[in-house]
């Protein structure tokens, strides 16, 4: 069982292209309720099923499971709530660590969102220029709920 310690922050800038590549990734949820959530999520041509608890602070457990690339695709397909997600994500080192940008597409178009995965929750880090407000602890820009309320209705929140 893995653990997964992650701060979200928004982006300021789009200086983060260059210094990683982005890769499609395209995801779904299959069942949510209050102790964890259930996604299916495909990477370019890959296929993952994972497993995540409900967040306890900045802490979550995770488990994932590399499966078919077409079956993926069919639970996306026929299985998962919509709209389902879709979004290029770019990994940038920085100081040591990785940051996972997320670039929305679809309903969620104009959203872009940093990720930062600590090895520790004191772990200290530095943000990188392009990064800017820390939203870690607004459901609003949690994935399950971008399904919900997508980005694209928002109407004046920021």
């Amino acid at each position: 069982m893995a653990k997964e310690i992650e701060r979200k922050f928004l982006v300021l800038s789009q200086a983060y292209r260059e210094l990683g590549q982005g890769k499609a990734y395209h995801q779904g949820y299959l069942a949510e309720n209050d102790r964890a959530v259930v996604r299916v999520r495909t990477i370019d041509r890959q296929g993952f099923l994972t497993v995540k608890s409900a967040t306890l602070g900045l802490v979550r457990e995770e488990f994932e499971f590399e499966i078919g690339y077409e079956e993926a695709c069919e639970m996306l397909e026929k299985l998962c709530q919509k709209p389902t997600i879709k979004k290029r994500r770019y990994k940038v080192p920085h100081q040591g660590l990785v940051w996972e940008v997320d670039e929305f597409e679809l309903e969620n178009q104009g959203l872009v969102v940093a990720e930062l995965e600590l090895p520790s929750t004191d772990h200290a880090f530095e943000k990188p220029d392009w990064v800017g407000r820390e939203v870690t602890h607004d459901k609003r820009y949690y994935n399950t709920e971008l399904v919900r309320h997508p980005y694209q209705e928002w109407r004046g929140e920021p």
